[in-house]
């Protein structure tokens, strides 16, 4: 384990952290068993154990990005409303806006989950019995359809997106995103089979009617953490893409990911999806309707449009990293195998909209 002092002060201050942990009545006491924890995102969180309490620290990456503060802000905010009900989810256990205390950097500190993440290894319980297995699919949904009952307003983040109008400007979004990658020299641009077929028949089936809620924003099996005794969802991690907007296209999200032998998608999986023995998507789609306060005011008829929606917009977003490759701001080789998912991705939804 490290200790405070081996972690560079300039990221995290302990004798700063101290000073302002006691001033929260948080636990006193020295800090104990400190240790960086890995994960799938690019900020820093570090676990470690004070007054006999354990915590994770959450901050920005050594080089703060524009918006990185911003969005550890939304976090904070977001787990803090999640605090009192049912989704799986770290707790907040206080927060630090302001960036002049830790050298620029906003943090928060909430509670660990002990998990392990899916798509990256499978203890022999789960490796070894494919009914676990297949519960882990189906609590993917229902941990989702938990998010998609809050009441936003009621848990007090009615001012935290901006829902109206969310559905009409999601491919005018993300085909500006995309047209934005031709400023970077060295690529050709979008090599994209059916781009605009798909980009036209979202526009034409958009829902009419749909009801705001919490969104995660990037909900797939690599950013859920699963408990070590059994199927159940430990925790949903990684909430920097949340906010106000239609649930169901969380939902989409999880199915535009979900593992299918000889796809793509099973990369992100990692090794549950090559495991296999997991849920088809049209169990997910009944798991997350046996929660009726999630699909009230929901037309779980529509998630079909909100799947091709998820392809559409996560393979642009994946293209991005193919875009900057080719300009050499990123590994060639990433771009390429980002590349070939997101040309999964378009195929995916085509084979959704041949289904609908």
């Amino acid at each position: 384990m490290q200790q405070p002092e081996q972690i560079d002060r300039a990221l995290v201050d302990f004798r700063v952290l101290s000073g302002w942990m006691d001033a929260r009545r948080l636990p006193e006491g020295p800090f104990e068993d400190v240790a960086p924890l890995t994960g799938g995102t690019q900020n820093m969180l570090i676990r470690f154990r004070r007054g006999g309490r354990e915590y994770v620290l959450r901050r920005g990456p050594a080089h703060l990005r524009a918006r990185t503060n911003d969005v550890l802000r939304r976090e904070a905010r977001v787990l803090g409303a999640l605090d009192g009900t049912d989704v799986p989810a770290p707790r907040l256990v206080a927060a630090c806006p302001d960036e002049s205390v830790m050298n620029g950097a906003v943090f928060y500190l909430m509670t660990p989950v002990d998990g392990f993440n899916a798509s990256v290894t499978l203890p022999d319980l789960h490796a070894n019995d494919a009914s676990v297995r297949y519960e882990m699919g189906l609590n993917a949904a229902r941990a989702l359809s938990a998010l998609g009952a809050v009441d936003h307003e009621a848990v007090g983040l009615g001012d935290f997106g901006k829902p109206a109008g969310f559905l009409e400007r999601q491919v005018g979004r993300w085909t500006s995103e995309l047209d934005s990658y031709g400023a970077l020299d060295g690529y050709p641009g979008p090599d994209i089979p059916g781009l605009d077929d798909v980009a036209r028949w979202l526009e034409e089936r958009r829902p009419k009617t749909w009801r705001p809620g919490i969104m995660h924003g990037d909900y797939h099996l690599a950013n859920l953490m699963y408990s070590p005794a059994g199927p159940e969802i430990a925790a949903i991690v990684d909430w920097e893409m949340c906010t106000i907007g239609d649930p169901l296209l969380d939902l989409g999200w999880l199915l535009a990911t979900w593992p299918d032998r000889g796809d793509e998608s099973a990369v992100l999986a990692g090794p549950l999806g090559a495991a296999g023995g997991l849920p088809a998507a049209g169990e997910l789609v009944d798991a997350y309707a046996g929660r009726a306060d999630a699909v009230a005011g929901r037309d779980l008829s529509s998630i079909t449009w909100y799947a091709v929606l998820a392809c559409f917009k996560l393979g642009i977003v994946l293209e991005g990293t193919h875009a900057r490759a080719c300009a050499g701001k990123a590994p060639r080789e990433t771009g390429d195998l980002l590349h070939s998912i997101t040309l999964g991705l378009f195929r995916r939804a085509h084979a959704f909209i041949a289904s609908a």
